[in-house]
């Protein structure tokens, strides 16, 4: 495999793992518009669609822009497309964030219970204080804390993929009450937590070097990840 062609992999790993989740979203957006109905009943968007809308459609910016954030190679290549993008993955990630918050606190009666509540409240509050540090610390030209930051928010951003998996094992080995349902969903959240944590602290090859490309911008945002 070429450099370049190394280049491009994570990104779209990372982009095909989102692709069910953010397909469910958007059948949802084309019902919420007067299409058909393809998704089980949900009354809560039915109520109030607009905070769903707009998760939907900044997960889809963030998911995309962040993966390809990722890529070291793409980063050193593009320097100028870096910034750019990494500006709109910001504002996609803190709406994702925010959003996410307000269905938890105001959407009733939502599958998994308090617990899940709880667990979805954290999570989004994190998303939402590792997307700012993240902004904070290339601010400052913090480079590495930059890059650490935007990689954790990202993770859990976009632990929907995974827990598509661990949802789905959770659901087959343990039925789909409220407790099985939050343990499964928060084992999602958990393992790319743990996966962005072993990425963060990983030894990098040609990291001053890296440190010294990205910090050439001062404006320079998502230095991600997948964060």
């Amino acid at each position: 495999m070429t450099r370049a062609a190394g280049g491009w992999r994570v990104p779209l790993a990372l982009v095909a793992l989102v692709v069910l989740p953010l397909a469910a979203g958007s059948l949802r957006i084309v019902e919420i518009l007067g299409g058909p109905r393809l998704l089980p009943e949900n009354p809560r968007v039915d109520a109030v669609p607009v905070p769903l809308v707009l998760h939907v459609v900044a997960a889809a910016v963030y998911a995309v822009l962040g993966a390809f954030q990722l890529s070291a190679r793409q980063r050193r290549a593009h320097p100028d497309r870096h910034r750019r993008n990494g500006r709109a993955a910001v504002v996609a990630g803190a709406v994702v964030a925010l959003s996410g918050v307000w269905m938890t606190l105001f959407y009733p009666d939502a599958p998994g219970g308090v617990l899940l509540q709880v667990v979805r409240f954290v999570v989004g509050t994190a998303v939402a204080a590792g997307v700012v540090l993240g902004v904070t610390a290339v601010r400052r030209r913090d480079v590495p804390a930059h890059r650490a930051w935007m990689i954790r928010a990202y993770a859990l951003a976009v632990a929907a993929g995974t827990q598509t998996f661990t949802q789905g094992f959770g659901n087959a080995l343990f039925g789909t009450g409220d407790l099985s349902t939050a343990l499964s969903l928060t084992a999602g959240w958990v393992l790319n937590a743990v996966v962005a944590e072993v990425v963060v602290r990983r030894p990098r090859a040609g990291r001053r070097a890296a440190v010294a490309v990205a910090g050439d911008a001062p404006g320079d945002t998502v230095g991600v990840r997948t964060r």
